[in-house]
This record gives C-alpha cells, sequence and structure tokens, in this order.
C-alpha cells in the first residue's frame, strides 16, 4: 500500500515536471496557429483580393480590417495572460484581525483546518509552502506554490490562471472565440470550393494551407466556446473552477455579491477597462480585494466593498 501510494506520488512529480517543460513548446505551438492562419487569410486570400478592385476589394476590407483587429487584442490578452503574476502570498501573510468589532483571531484554532464549515473560519496552512493560506487560495503542483483566489493551471498559456490574470485569460478566450469564429466564415467559401467540380486558383501548398486554417479555426471556435461559456458562468457566481468541484451546495455561496458585483470584481469598475487586457489606476487601488488577501469573518458578504 505504501509502495503504491509512493508510486502515485512519482508519478504526479513527474506528471507535473512534464507540464513545466511544454512551457516554450506550447507558446511556439500558439504562434504556429496564429501564423498559418495569418498566411491562408491575409497573404493567400483576401490580401490579393485588395488588387483586383470592385466587390472583391470591399470584401478583402470588410474581412481584413476586423482580423488584425481581434488578432491585435488577441495577442494583447494572450501575453498578458502569460507575463502577468496570477498572484502569490505575500511574505508573513495573516489575516486582517478587526479588534474594534470583535473579531476573533482565526489563528486561535486548534489545529490549522480547512474551511469545511462556512460558519466556522479557520486559517488553512499549505504545508508545501510551509505558510498560511488566505481565503480561495490554492497550491499550484505545477508551478510548486500557492496562487490567490487559483482558477486552474493552463498549459496553453504556460501560467497558473490567478487573481491577477483572470481577466486576461477571459478576454484570451473571448478575443480568440471572435477571430476563430471570423476566419471560419471567411474560409468556409474556399473550404466548400475544394469538394466542387471547378478548378481552383492557387499552388497545392496554399491550398493545403487555407484548408489546414479552417479546420484548425473551426476547432478552436467550437472548444473554445464551450470553455467561454462555462468561465461566464463561473464569474456570474463569483466562484472558479476549483471551487466549483470543491465547495459544499448551499443556498447561498458565501463570495456570491450578486451578478454584476461579481463581474466587476473580476473586469474592474471601470467600463473603458472591460474589453482590454488592463486595470484603470483606481481598480488597481482596490487589487487587495481582488486578489482575495482579506480574510472574511462573516458568512454574508454583501456589505463589503470591491
Amino acid at each position: 500500500m505504501h509502495r503504491s501510494g509512493a508510486a502515485m506520488a512519482w508519478n504526479v512529480f513527474k506528471f507535473c515536471t512534464a507540464l513545466r517543460g511544454l512551457g516554450s513548446i506550447m507558446i511556439l505551438l500558439v504562434l504556429g496557429v496564429v501564423g498559418v492562419t495569418y498566411y491562408a487569410v491575409v497573404l493567400t486570400n483576401y490580401g490579393p483580393a485588395l488588387y483586383d478592385g470592385g466587390v472583391d476589394s470591399v470584401t478583402g476590407l470588410a474581412v481584413l480590417i476586423p482580423f488584425h483587429s481581434l488578432l491585435v487584442m488577441l495577442l494583447w490578452s494572450y501575453f498578458s495572460v502569460v507575463l502577468t503574476d496570477p498572484g502569490g502570498v505575500p511574505p508573513n501573510w495573516r489575516p486582517a484581525i478587526d479588534e474594534e468589532r470583535g473579531e476573533a483571531d482565526p489563528l486561535n484554532g486548534s489545529d490549522f483546518g480547512a474551511l469545511n464549515d462556512s460558519s466556522n473560519l479557520r486559517v488553512r496552512y499549505c504545508r508545501k509552502c510551509n505558510q498560511m493560506k488566505p481565503p480561495r487560495c490554492h497550491h499550484c503542483s505545477v508551478c510548486g506554490r500557492c496562487v490567490l483566489k487559483m482558477d486552474h493551471h493552463c498549459v496553453w498559456v504556460v501560467n497558473c490562471v490567478g487573481a491577477l490574470n483572470y481577466k486576461y485569460f477571459l478576454l484570451f478566450l473571448f478575443y480568440t472565440f471572435l477571430e476563430t469564429s471570423l476566419v471560419t466564415l471567411s474560409l468556409l467559401p474556399h473550404f466548400v470550393a475544394f469538394f466542387g467540380d471547378g478548378e481552383i486558383p492557387g499552388t497545392p501548398g496554399t491550398l493545403a494551407t487555407t484548408f489546414l486554417a479552417f479546420v484548425l479555426n473551426l476547432a478552436f471556435a467550437l472548444s473554445v466556446m464551450g470553455f467561454l461559456i462555462m468561465h461566464i458562468s463561473l464569474v456570474s457566481a463569483n466562484t472558479t473552477t476549483i471551487e466549483a468541484y470543491e465547495k459544499k451546495i448551499t443556498p447561498k455561496w458565501r463570495y456570491d455579491l450578486g451578478r454584476r458585483r461579481n463581474f466587476e470584481q473580476v473586469f474592474g469598475l471601470d467600463k473603458r477597462y472591460w474589453f482590454i487586457p488592463a486595470y484603470s489606476e483606481e481598480d488597481l487601488r482596490r487589487m487587495p480585494a481582488l486578489q482575495g488577501l482579506e480574510y472574511p469573518s462573516k458568512p454574508d458578504l454583501d456589505s463589503q466593498e470591491f
């Protein structure tokens, strides 16, 4: 029994090590898909159409302008997720205690337990990091550290998705879905032409690239749509992927502030920044609440400010 447990731990360790090694490969894979798509849409099909004049030029502009706009936002959001730290536990973090309100010190419990009871909040302790964990914080075996408001570790972005980059991840999904849907629709006539009787202009290489780009973008559009719908439902309930599997079925999730305020906790209060991977200065000042560093002392959080 002991040997099987040790073997399982070793296998998990090797799996996490392999995921860390995928880093640059996954980034190159994403850039490769972008490159194939760009070649098929811009250089092969709609770029040359700009010089044909008439309806072809108008169609080319109608595709290329939104294509490049969405591509910029997609790449901006993607590298924001890759390069932004998801949020770590500050050194010597301790939960805040409000003595004026008569709140007890949660460290005085008999042991460091999990938040098994919504009415009995105790500080959790990470034995791997040898430190206390703020609420909604989880240890990532791939990154080897605790991450604030951790949602999941994503191999596509080579990073954890947590408190500080969750918005960027959602925008990456959003713009990826729009971009791949646009590419799929724009290349659909060329894809259908493959199965027609007429002669198709282009070399075998350009035709193969167009075919590959259509199939890849259709597959990504369908898969990303599912993830996007799932994460929208999670945001609306102010929960994460991990919490959706771990939390008990209760009448009210303790962090649910209502759909609008749940959305604002992720995207900020300034509407001008909702669709770009950045925060306003005012929202940056509210980051401690966003990071989940505040330890809630009461089950009802409706009175707390974002």
